[in-house]
C-alpha cells in the first residue's frame, strides 16, 4: 500500500471532491481517481461514495480514513525524527478560526511563521461555524466561546473581553445611554449563528453572574463580518470582542458606551485531534498562535 495513494485518499475526503483534491495536490483528476480505485480494490472495500454533485465517506471509508491520518501523521513524525533545525519541519497545517481573528492578528503575523518555518504550508479557514475538526481534515482549530463536550484536545489560552459598543451617528440619533434603563429607547443588532432561533439581548453583570435585557432590532446577521458592518452603518448596539472593534473603536468609527456594563468575556482555545502522536509541524504552529493570541487575551 503506497503512501501517497493514502495522501490522495485523504484529501479526496476533506475536500469532498476529486476536482478539488486534484487541483490542491497538484496533479491530474484522472490520477487522483485512479489512485483512489486502486487503492479501493486492494483493500476489497468502497471507501467513497461517487456522485454527480459530491464525494461522500462511507462507513468504512470514514473507519479507515481515521486510521489513514494517524498513520500519515506518525510518518511524518518518524521522518523529522532527528530533525533540529525548525526550518527543517515540512508539511501541510490545516486550521480553522473565526473570521476577525484570522484577519485582524493571524494573517498579518503569518510572515514572521512562515520564515520560521518555510517549507511549512498553511492551510487556513475562517467561518465562524463550528466546524468538525475530524471528519473536515483540520489539523487544529482555535474556537472562541464555551466548548462543547468535543473528544478534542483543548488548550485554554485566556478570555476575550467584551465592548458594547456603537456608531456616532446611531448616537447622534437615538442619544448615548447612560445606564441600563436607558436601552428601553434604543435597538441592538442582534446576532446569531442559527437565523430564526430566539436572539439573545444585552448582556450584563450582575452579583456573580450574568443578566440579560431583551432588546428589539431590526437586523438579526450570522457572522462577524456583517455584525460589524452592521454597527458601523448605524443599525444599533452590538457587543462584541475588542479584538474585532478596536481598530474602529481607535480611529473614531465607533463610540464604547456603558463601559460599566459589558458582556462575559469569551474563552479562547485552541483544540485538536486525540492522536497518538501530534506532529512536530502542528505543535510548532499551535505553541505560535499562542505565543501571537497572548498579548489579546486575560487570563
Amino acid at each position: 500500500m503506497r503512501l501517497d495513494a493514502l495522501k490522495i485518499f485523504a484529501r479526496v475526503a476533506e475536500q469532498g471532491s476529486f476536482t478539488h483534491a486534484a487541483e490542491s495536490l497538484g496533479m491530474p483528476k484522472a490520477t487522483v481517481s485512479t489512485a483512489v480505485r486502486d487503492l479501493e480494490a486492494e483493500l476489497g472495500a468502497q471507501l467513497l461514495q461517487r456522485t454527480t454533485r459530491r464525494v461522500s465517506l462511507t462507513y468504512d471509508g470514514q473507519a479507515f480514513l481515521d486510521r489513514t491520518r494517524d498513520l500519515l501523521s506518525d510518518v511524518d513524525d518518524l521522518s523529522a525524527m532527528f530533525e533540529t533545525d525548525p526550518g527543517d519541519l515540512t508539511g501541510r497545517v490545516r486550521v480553522d478560526m473565526t473570521v476577525n481573528m484570522a484577519a485582524h492578528v493571524v494573517i498579518p503575523r503569518l510572515p514572521e511563521f512562515l520564515t520560521r518555518h518555510p517549507q511549512i504550508e498553511v492551510e487556513l479557514s475562517s467561518t465562524d461555524r463550528f466546524v468538525d475538526v475530524v471528519r473536515e481534515g483540520f489539523d487544529c482549530v482555535v474556537r472562541v466561546g464555551a466548548l462543547p463536550d468535543s473528544g478534542l484536545v483543548a488548550r485554554r489560552l485566556g478570555v476575550l473581553e467584551m465592548a458594547n459598543v456603537a456608531s456616532p451617528a446611531y448616537l447622534a440619533a437615538h442619544g448615548t445611554p447612560q445606564m441600563l434603563e436607558d436601552l428601553r429607547d434604543h435597538r441592538i443588532v442582534h446576532y446569531s449563528l442559527h437565523l430564526g432561533a430566539k436572539p439573545f439581548g444585552f448582556e450584563y453583570p450582575k452579583g456573580d453572574g450574568w443578566a440579560e435585557i431583551p432588546m428589539a432590532g431590526a437586523l438579526t446577521v450570522n457572522n462577524t463580518q456583517s455584525y460589524t458592518a452592521a454597527v458601523l452603518a448605524g443599525l444599533g448596539i452590538i457587543q462584541a470582542p475588542r479584538l474585532g472593534v478596536g481598530p474602529h473603536l481607535k480611529s473614531g468609527a465607533l463610540k464604547e458606551i456603558l463601559t460599566d456594563f459589558p458582556a462575559e468575556p469569551l474563552p479562547v482555545a485552541i483544540l485538536y485531534p486525540q492522536r497518538r502522536h501530534l506532529p512536530r509541524r502542528v505543535r510548532a504552529f499551535i505553541d505560535w498562535l499562542a505565543e501571537i493570541l497572548a498579548p489579546h487575551l486575560t487570563r
